[in-house]
């Protein structure tokens, strides 16, 4: 309850964002003063970093402590006022706003993970296990998305655990970040095949002590697993913003992060040109202008005509201008006067938009919301019985074709395009069917499916 009488609405569930991109091109920068700009309307924020080469303590101006129990600093943000209105029930009106930071120290957590399995396997107090004591934690760290894996386990923790409003992640480079996306789909996989869900249950269940405990165990990973893959599927909860520079080869390197985030399963909510030369005064009609302002304007004229092309390449995807600002923004105070570019939807409004860019919903098809990334759709589209047709379509902007590739496992579909593969389990009327032709229609790949003879209900 709050003043009043009024019964306090249910708090919405945290929100994720993800800021993802190449390495050096600020992703650390606009991620803080994303994080900031919340803060300053009021909400709990997390600002949490998963690249290895952490860098938000040396933006920020402060030394964070790194662990496999979760370090939070909580920094104090007295240049901003107190909450706004919005957000006076659910936080001390009288408090400062606030900034909770981490760094998470995925080779930490590996460690510590890794002796809980130990003691857990061995049956320490008992002699029913297995010596796993050869094995060191760090020979580990060589196997693909291990370290990524239980990095992403601690945010759906924190996502989970509702203290947060919304959580802000600066993701390592594209392609440690592809590691992470994919991760959690890999490491189930792989148990599926060597241990079976099944065949774990009927061991939970069993007379032997060791067994019982091992499958418990995995058990409880899988179920920590479909948490984080679930978490970054979540079309509602969880988005990612793309920062690149304002260079010609960005551009193709977007169209295929666009691609891969549709593949996979990622909302991309918008694109974020970083370090676009601000607008100056025109230079003297007469006099011939200096080199280096001549520089100037043919420099912002090439940033801009890169922006233009993401916004033509990328159609239904906001692309957003983050202007130059100058000396480099170290420090909460500088990050702090950064954030105000950021507006309490986290979107970058900067100063003026430039006319020849249009604005955001010019690049958001009709009928397109922001969020492309959907499952596949099924649908019959002809006949009946055997000799119906189904088609399942997905959205996939495909920015080379013949990367294209398609495999069938069992119930599975393997779709590949762009250097990036995804397993997805066919509807079950699918799983009686043979893939009989696929095809791209614009944005979107069409699979038609018809019923295979030999397994098809007569």
């Amino acid at each position: 309850m709050i003043a009043g009488g009024t019964e306090r609405s249910p708090r919405p569930a945290t929100r994720v964002e993800l800021f993802i991109g190449k390495g050096g091109v600020g992703k650390t920068t606009l991620a803080c003063a994303t994080a900031l700009a919340y803060a300053r309307n009021g909400r709990r924020v997390l600002l949490a970093s998963l690249d290895q080469a952490h860098s938000l303590g040396d933006a920020l101006g402060y030394r964070l402590r790194h662990g496999a129990t979760p370090a939070v600093a909580t920094l104090p943000l007295p240049m901003f006022h107190s909450p706004a209105p919005a957000f006076a029930d659910v936080r001390d009106p009288d408090a400062e706003p606030a900034l909770d930071v981490i760094e998470v120290d995925s080779l930490a957590l590996l460690e510590d993970r890794f002796r809980q399995v130990l003691v857990m396997a061995s049956g320490a107090g008992h002699e029913h296990g297995f010596d796993l004591g050869a094995l060191d934690p760090a020979e580990l760290t060589g196997l693909p998305g291990v370290q990524e894996l239980l990095a992403m386990l601690e945010i759906t923790q924190f996502a989970n655990d509702a203290r947060w409003d919304v959580i802000v992640v600066d993701c390592p480079p594209s392609a440690d970040m592809l590691r992470i996306v994919t991760a959690p789909d890999t490491v189930l996989g792989y148990l599926e095949r060597v241990w079976p869900a099944h065949a774990r249950t009927m061991e939970a269940i069993g007379t032997d002590f060791r067994k019982a405990v091992l499958a418990v165990t995995v058990e409880q990973i899988v179920q920590a697993v479909m948490e984080a893959r679930d978490l970054l599927a979540d079309q509602v909860r969880t988005g990612a913003r793309l920062v690149t520079a304002a260079e010609l080869v960005a551009v193709a390197e977007s169209a295929r992060v666009r691609s891969a985030a549709a593949l996979l399963g990622i909302r991309l909510d918008a694109v974020l040109v970083n370090k676009v030369l601000p607008e100056m005064p025109a230079p003297h009609p007469v006099e011939p202008p200096h080199p280096a302002v001549q520089w100037y304007f043919n420099r912002r004229g090439e940033q801009l005509d890169v922006a233009g092309e993401l916004r033509r390449r990328l159609r239904g995807v906001p692309v957003q201008v983050v202007a130059h600002a100058g000396a480099e923004p170290v420090g909460l105070g500088s990050l702090a006067a950064l954030s105000y570019a950021v507006d309490a939807s986290g979107n970058w409004v900067g100063g003026r938009p430039v006319p020849m860019l249009g604005t955001d919903a010019d690049s958001v098809l009709p009928g397109l919301e922001r969020s492309t990334a959907a499952e596949p759709v099924v649908g019959l589209e002809s006949g009946a019985g055997v000799h119906s047709v189904f088609a399942m379509r997905m959205h996939l902007p495909v920015v080379d074709p013949s990367t294209l590739r398609l495999g069938r496992v069992e119930d599975d579909l393997i779709v590949g395009a762009d250097g990036v593969r995804r397993r997805l389990r066919l509807a079950p009327v699918l799983r009686r069917c043979t893939v009989e032709a696929a095809e791209l229609d614009g944005d979107h790949l069409v699979i038609r499916f018809r019923p295979d003879p030999q397994v098809w209900p007569k």
